[in-house]
């Protein structure tokens, strides 16, 4: 039976009742999951509610917040069950719109607006410009209108039509005529009120016809500066139209955009932009006047299109709302499944136009930092991390303080033409980052950004202690998880053997596993094996069944592997005994499940220069971790058997029939016992398989995967047939995470199947030889015939038989130097 090693730990072999910790079902206080509440209990994690709380609270800059920790323990889960009640109690945040900006039309301005008002402010100016498109047509066709458009028109034509009659008048007295052409206007002499014909002026006596020629040239230089004038007037009288045009449009405006200033009068921002419009409409009048047959009204072309709308120039009077908090109650809450750089500060959209991809203000669209502005955005770190620029544009907005919408591609340097530049919106948001432990090690090593923004780490543990306490809360969890998943009640002792299952996910009887996700996929499966017995509740036996079928879906490889041994392709023996042989014990992993894998350890030595051959490292399938366990092996051989002389030792180590690579230190004990009875030239019993690490002074390490280990040892020796002499050897610190299954337990009970655990590679050679190893005694030499003894009194022949070698040489050259 079991002893008590140095720190309480059990050594020797194992009872039944060693292997395996039941659940006391007896102690929960209730039947089924029904009869507790659901009050979300929070299983484990104390640390991390502390630092959830303090992250949350705090307001400082740079306290956001990084949720580490192993996957499915609950970290988004939780993390977003605080934030939702801290969004709650927070007040809702501004809305947020882009607007045309009329100074720097690349440059769109931002405006804030009191939440919801950002919807009605859209509204509004939407039916501002359908007013706008009705009343300025109709200002244009009042009759005042037109009377004064006449006037001024009829101005300028009588300017002229009297600049021209002087100039006709003038000479008509040189008796010349001023003749209109479809080409100008020209002069001519006349005859009485004809002109005169050209053979007649050329009969004119020649002072005569100088006269006229001179007058002539005289009324040209008259006509060329009435002439000029006239685009003078022309400016003049479009002056006047214009100053007419835009009276006429203020009449039609004003009241309209006095109405909306009086209704935005607590917002300077709209109310200087309500001023903008107001001149821009002044100016471009012919905007509204009415659309063409087939063409979209203001409204559509502003609120609902976008292609053809974007052709329509009353867009520049639209809104485009970025952010409505018209619906919201409180804070927002926003987590961002899918972290681009776009979908985190929003982008700019393209339409095709005419054969080419135009864009303005209104195809600005929101991204995550905008929707959370004024509340909490929770993102996964590694989806984040591996979308280019997306962590830049991150720490960018966080360290700014505000979001600027830009490009990828700008930001890439790929774009070099001018595009739309919008005004950056300040930001004030608590962003919290959910990732695994080494992303948060590697962020904070090799960026030196990230301490500065992720000041508060919410470190979420695997594991609890497993007290009764946290046995009830556990059952408290599976209880909320079957009411929101509609699955049946489950019964106590459902609930007890889920308890047992994540003490073994843990690793550890002495823990439970806080992976919930795989506590609720294990729920999920109990309850379909209840509902195909047709059970109302959930029961032990359906818990069972869905670990059952779990193992079944996984176990072809291991099933095939061992069916390999069974047939002797694979040479692991079960069973006899043999100098420098052991059994060792690896794991493998499928889906999700774990499986223990039995393997043969030879180990061959002979006289050497101290050289142990790790044949794995040297054939390069051997790992770091296992070639250091081998270091430590040759350390202990020479500390141990040595320490006043050479180790004239060369030795071999290999995992036989093993070609994919080996690593971990877990087989440096059936490693070092393989060798240990190679020098002794004792067998090793092969019935009894070896795990654990060693250091240098010979104390054996706990290892992990002990129960697949164990169990998968078992299966094999189980379908040779149990002799009872079969068993395995593991470490003492490894008893207390015993949590194996049934058929092992049982065999165990039964005295078919052994497990011994071991302090020392001492008392385990004495298990695998049935030699006792031996101490030293006072004068420092080991008994007589012991292990240990033999194989010192190995090492010291290797040694004698090196130096007797290596004298020989030297006795030879001095024999040649004396006969010379």
């Amino acid at each position: 039976m079991a002893a008590e090693a140095a720190g309480g730990l059990p050594v020797g072999a194992l009872r039944a009742d060693q292997l395996w910790r039941r659940c006391a079902v007896e102690a929960f206080g209730f039947s089924t999951t029904d009869e507790l509440r659901d009050d979300a209990t929070i299983l484990g994690q104390q640390r991390a509610v502390e630092a959830l709380r303090f992250g949350i609270g705090i307001a400082e800059p740079g306290y956001n917040l990084f949720a580490m920790g192993p996957e499915g323990v609950g970290r988004r889960t939780l993390a977003r069950r605080f934030l939702e009640e801290a969004a709650a109690a927070k007040p809702v945040p501004r809305d947020w719109c882009y607007v045309f900006n009329f100074e720097l039309p690349q440059r769109p301005r931002a405006i804030a607006l009191p939440p919801g008002r950002g919807f009605a402010f859209k509204r509004d100016m939407a039916r501002l410009v359908e007013d706008l498109r009705t009343g300025i047509p109709a200002a244009f066709e009042a009759d005042e209108y037109r009377t004064r458009r006449q006037e001024i028109e009829g101005e300028l034509s009588e300017r002229q039509e009297r600049a021209l009659g002087a100039v006709g008048e003038h000479a008509a007295a040189q008796k010349i005529g001023l003749l209109r052409t479809p080409g100008g206007f020209g002069f001519a002499p006349l005859e009485g009120d004809d002109v005169m014909p050209p053979a007649r002026f050329q009969a004119l006596p020649d002072e005569e016809r100088k006269r006229l020629q001179q007058a002539i040239e005289t009324l040209q230089a008259e006509l060329e500066g009435v002439i000029q004038q006239v685009p003078v007037w022309r400016r003049e009288a479009q002056h006047k139209l214009r100053e007419l045009d835009r009276a006429v449009t203020r009449t039609a405006i004003n009241s309209l955009i006095d109405e909306l200033r009086s209704a935005y009068a607590p917002l300077p921002d709209v109310v200087r932009y309500l001023g903008e419009v107001q001149e821009d409409v002044l100016d471009h009048a012919q905007y509204f006047q009415p659309a063409r047959d087939g063409e979209r009204s203001a409204i559509a072309q502003m609120v609902l299109g976008r292609g053809e709308a974007a052709e329509s120039p009353l867009r520049r009077y639209a809104v485009n709302l970025l952010v409505d908090h018209a619906a919201t109650t409180a804070a927002p809450f926003v987590y961002e499944d899918h972290p681009t750089h776009d979908n985190l500060i929003g982008r700019v959209e393209h339409v095709a136009h005419m054969g080419a991809l135009t864009s303005d203000f209104t195809l600005i669209t929101a991204g995550a930092l905008h929707r959370a502005n004024g509340g909490y955005l929770m993102l996964d770190a590694v989806k984040l991390l591996t979308q280019p620029l997306a962590w830049d544009a991150l720490k960018r907005a966080l360290l700014s303080g505000e979001v600027r919408t830009e490009p990828l591609a700008y930001s890439l340097g790929l774009l070099s033409t001018q595009g739309l530049q919008p005004e950056p919106i300040p930001l004030a948001l608590k962003v919290v980052l959910v990732g695994p432990r080494h992303v948060h090690a590697l962020l904070h090593a090799y960026d030196p950004e990230f301490p500065k923004l992720f000041k508060v780490v919410v470190d979420f543990a695997g594991d609890v202690e497993r007290t009764p306490a946290a046995e009830l809360d556990f059952a408290a969890v599976v209880a909320g998880m079957a009411r929101r998943r509609r699955l049946r009640p489950f019964e106590a002792a459902a609930v007890g053997r889920m308890v047992e299952q994540a003490s073994r996910a843990a690793g550890s009887a002495e823990k439970l596993a806080i992976a919930m996700h795989a506590a609720l996929g294990l729920a999920q499966e109990a309850d379909y094996w209840a509902g195909v017995r047709g059970r109302t509740t959930v029961a032990a036996d359906d818990v069972e069944a869905a670990l059952d079928a779990r193992r079944r879906r996984i176990d072809d490889l291991p099933t095939r592997l061992r069916e390999e041994v069974l047939r002797g392709r694979i040479l692991v023996d079960t069973g006899g005994s043999r100098v420098g042989q052991a059994n060792g014990l690896a794991v493998a992993e499928i889906g999700g499940e774990r499986f223990g894998l039995p393997v043969r350890i030879t180990a061959r030595v002979r006289m050497g220069g101290g050289v142990l051959l790790d044949i794995e490292r040297e054939s390069k399938l051997g790992g770091s971790i296992h070639s250091k366990g081998v270091m430590i092996i040759a350390g202990y051989l020479a500390g141990r058997y040595a320490a006043g002389g050479p180790l004239a030792l060369s030795a071999t180590l290999v995992f036989e029939q093993s070609y994919g690579l080996v690593d971990g230190d877990s087989a440096s004990a059936t490693e070092l016992c393989a060798l240990l009875s190679a020098l002794a030239d004792v067998p090793l019993s092969n019935a009894i398989a070896v795990t654990g690490s060693v250091n240098q002074h010979g104390d054996v390490q706990a290892i992990g995967g002990v129960n697949e280990k164990i169990e998968g040892y078992f299966d094999l020796c189980s379908a040779r047939g149990l002799a009872g002499g079969q068993g395995v050897l593991i470490p003492a610190a490894n008893a207390p995470q015993l949590m194996l299954k049934r058929e092992v337990v049982e065999a165990v009970a039964g005295g078919r199947f052994a497990i011994h655990a071991v302090a020392t590679v001492d008392q385990g050679l004495e298990i695998l030889t049935g030699v006792a190893a031996g101490a030293r005694d006072a004068v420092g030499g080991f008994p007589r015939g012991s292990l240990n003894a033999r194989i010192e009194e190995r090492l010291a022949g290797f040694a004698e038989r090196a130096r007797v070698a290596a004298e020989v040489p030297a006795r030879r050259l001095a024999r040649r130097r004396r006969e010379r």
